[in-house]
């Protein structure tokens, strides 16, 4: 049993408490609320704060493995060298307190067991396995032969055409468990020669992989920058938006209408901006980031005054610190959250209570510190609510608990 004590209890959604307390036994929260209103607990091991939250999520990221963002790199590298990589990169995701990685393709569907049986240390993985794609599309690598993309086992990237190898490829990932199934429905940036604007799939093709998603109670994350594949992926009943750079005011509407999530991922856009060619980013990739990132951020910013529901994702994509969107400063998307104008408060429910609705059935009770929710907890050093962007520096992360067990301790 674990009492933890804090000048400030931050639920993840709802109103703040001053002189909080959140009590956890065997890996849940037992109690949250007012210190004064907290039941007796002698046996407890007591830790004083200045604010505790729940342990926050990325809903968009990917343990690669690669040293840069350049995706061509990606069949030059072992899978074993990549997965043991990304061991060190999911456990500095933990010690900068996301407690929780939804992964929108890589080897997190590996990693998940390893942080489950307690192999390595590491969050909380719901992965999606491989990236469905179509041919030619954005989880394509362009510049090699064909044939080295279309084997039964292909990893990060799954390429499928139409119904029927979609429904396949979906199956596919559903048979490694995969929590949520990731599709591209348009082009995208990294990737060589497709276009960001174009849709990619047909609105038959996005059926059929939400379709049998559901029937797994899985959801469908979409990879979205233009407009015609918005609006397809929402079609189709996509559950969550990622990027979404040319939203506008129709598509949002629909993504209210529907409940459907923005995971803006602003995070790789501002890192790559800032180095991404010294970083060994192509410079087709940097040609098309520099072209949509004003747009992009208009995005988030309509998106939020539309009241489009927002969960924070980085699209953490390189591993290593030096690298260029490395694992670890995943809160560094808070301040871009911030600049499209929302809250102190809205910007922590899209770090941690929105964070486990991209999952849909499959979401874990997380993101919430309330009674009989999951004891990932953190402690931060000075209060966010004043001003946010201390969740963007580890070393402002002093406490993190994952299942109620204390894993970073100053």
């Amino acid at each position: 049993m674990h009492r933890i004590e804090a000048n400030t209890l931050i639920p993840g959604t709802g109103t703040p408490i001053e002189n909080g307390c959140v009590i956890t036994e065997g890996g849940a929260i037992t109690y949250a609320g007012p210190s004064q209103d907290a039941p007796p607990s002698p046996e407890a091991t007591v830790t004083r704060v200045p604010v505790v939250m729940p342990g926050m999520w990325d809903a968009h990221a990917h343990f690669t493995g690669l040293p840069t963002p350049d995706l061509d790199t990606l069949v030059r590298i072992s899978p074993e060298l990549r997965a043991i990589r990304s061991v060190r990169d999911a456990r500095a995701a933990l010690m900068a307190g996301f407690t929780s990685i939804r992964e929108a393709g890589g080897d997190g569907i590996h990693l998940a067991r390893a942080v489950e049986e307690g192999s390595i240390i590491g969050p909380s993985i719901y992965a999606a396995g491989s990236i469905l794609s179509m041919t030619g599309g954005h989880g394509d690598l362009h510049s090699y032969p064909l044939a080295w993309l279309t084997g039964e086992d292909n990893g990060m990237l799954e390429l499928c055409d139409g119904v029927p190898e979609c429904l396949k490829a979906t199956r596919k990932q559903l048979r490694r468990n995969a929590k949520v199934i990731k599709v591209c429905a348009s082009g995208g940036v990294l990737s060589e020669i497709d276009h960001p604007i174009h849709q990619q799939f047909s609105l038959e093709e996005l059926k059929a992989i939400v379709e049998e998603a559901a029937r797994a109670d899985r959801v469908v994350m979409a990879h979205c920058h233009g407009k015609p594949g918005i609006k397809a992926a929402l079609d189709a009943g996509a559950a969550t938006i990622e990027h979404g750079t040319h939203l506008d005011e129709e598509t949002a509407a629909q993504m209210k209408d529907q409940g459907a999530i923005l995971v803006p991922t602003r995070f790789i856009v501002e890192r790559l901006l800032a180095g991404g060619r010294q970083a060994g980013a192509a410079e087709y990739a940097m040609r098309k980031l520099e072209a949509m990132a004003d747009r992009h951020l208009q995005a988030m910013t309509l998106a939020h005054e539309a009241g489009v529901t927002i969960a924070l994702g980085t699209d953490m994509a390189t591993s290593g610190p030096t690298s260029a969107v490395p694992w670890g400063a995943n809160g560094g998307e808070v301040i871009y959250l911030a600049q499209a104008g929302m809250s102190p408060l809205e910007v922590i429910a899209a770090a941690t209570f929105n964070g486990p609705k991209t999952l849909g059935p499959q979401a874990p009770k997380s993101g919430l510190l309330a009674e009989r929710y999951d004891a990932d907890i953190i402690a931060v050093a000075s209060n966010p609510l004043d001003d946010v962007t201390v969740l963007a520096h580890p070393t402002n992360i002093t406490h993190v608990w994952k299942a109620g067990t204390l894993v970073k301790n100053p």
